[in-house]
């Protein structure tokens, strides 16, 4: 009943469709060519502010809100948070408010770090930000509540959305619906991917994956690598998450412990910082494939992808796919991460 299940909830469409998959041809070949490396582009799955993840999970959170009569979308991020920019797309688009309240997630000073990237593109899209000088935890948050009880004092219904459209009944859906895509264009690739690696913080586009890979019995094939330093919380959230999301779309079982993997090698021991090997595994696929990644999230996991290849971690003659998440506007506010 998966796939009917998961195609009975009520869905927003805000994606072009199926967000495309391409071989990273001169990356596979400069690491050796022994493990062939494709990419799966959420960053260009939409005309919605750059896309991104979340837009995928929001086509569902929104139907929920829109069908509870809610004109007020209240969510939570960091200050370059991507997942708030999508908030602010998907209301916009909607016709609905967004309230967003970005809280000083990463110890990052750059001059202008509060006003470019993607918090300038929440406001250029209407969203009523609010700063606030609370740190990293994707936990739920008091600031996140104050936002919510504010829209109910002005008369409006707000519609909560938690950090990364995750910690909720319907945040694993959208990744669900992606792994069932994957299924869908290996048959018309001719290709069967052995790996697919995916950044982990707030737990549901990796929770969602497992829940839909697990109808077919590869979930563990899913290798999510951790990007908030805070590991064993974030291995709790994706596991609940993905427990919670096999439920709803009725997979019939459990999710077991051992196809919740989570590498903890590549997080450079703090969320929204990176090191010197996030920038050179950014740099790389930058200069290899012209493909673009960020310091938050993307770099990181393109760095541990990078090294697992170097290891000999996958096979002689796999298929590895690359989950793209976005966040690319997030780069004018780390500028002097790189030393150009």
């Amino acid at each position: 009943m998966t796939r009917a299940a998961l195609e009975n909830t009520p869905r927003v469409n805000l994606r072009f469709g199926s967000s495309p998959v391409h071989r990273l041809d001169r990356l596979t070949e400069h690491l050796g060519g022994k493990v062939a490396l494709w990419a799966k582009r959420e960053d260009v799955n939409s005309g919605l502010a750059f896309g991104g993840n979340k837009t995928r999970k929001l086509e569902y959170l929104a139907a929920d809100a829109i069908n509870q009569g809610c004109d007020t979308l209240v969510s939570i991020g960091g200050v370059q948070s991507n997942h708030t920019r999508q908030v602010a797309a998907v209301a916009a688009k909607l016709g609905l408010r967004a309230v967003l309240v970005q809280e000083h997630w990463v110890d990052w000073d750059e001059v202008n770090y509060e006003k470019t990237g993607n918090i300038l593109l929440s406001r250029i899209l209407g969203g009523d930000v609010r700063l606030d000088p609370a740190g990293f935890d994707i936990g739920f948050r008091k600031s996140w509540e104050e936002a919510i009880a504010s829209v109910e004092e002005r008369g409006g219904k707000p519609y909560p959305i938690p950090a990364g459209a995750s910690d909720h009944e319907l945040g694993g859906h959208g990744f669900a619906g992606w792994a069932f895509e994957v299924e869908d264009q290996e048959k018309e690739l001719g290709v069967t991917f052995d790996n697919v690696i995916v950044c982990s913080v707030t737990g549901s586009t990796q929770g969602g994956m497992i829940a839909g890979f697990a109808h077919s019995d590869r979930a563990s094939t899913v290798l999510g690598i951790d990007a908030s330093a805070t590991v064993e919380k974030t291995w709790e959230q994706i596991a609940r998450i993905a427990r919670r999301t096999a439920t709803g779309i009725e997979l019939g079982r459990e999710v077991r412990d051992d196809e919740i993997v989570l590498l903890d090698r590549w997080h450079d021991g703090i969320y929204g910082i990176a090191g010197p090997r996030t920038i050179e595994a950014i740099e790389l696929a930058a200069r290899m494939d012209g493909m673009i990644t960020d310091p938050v999230y993307e770099g990181k996991s393109m760095a541990a992808m990078i090294d697992l290849v170097r290891e000999g971690y996958f096979p002689e003659g796999s298929n590895v796919l690359y989950a793209h998440l976005g966040g690319q506007p997030a780069m004018n506010g780390y500028t002097t991460a790189f030393s150009y």
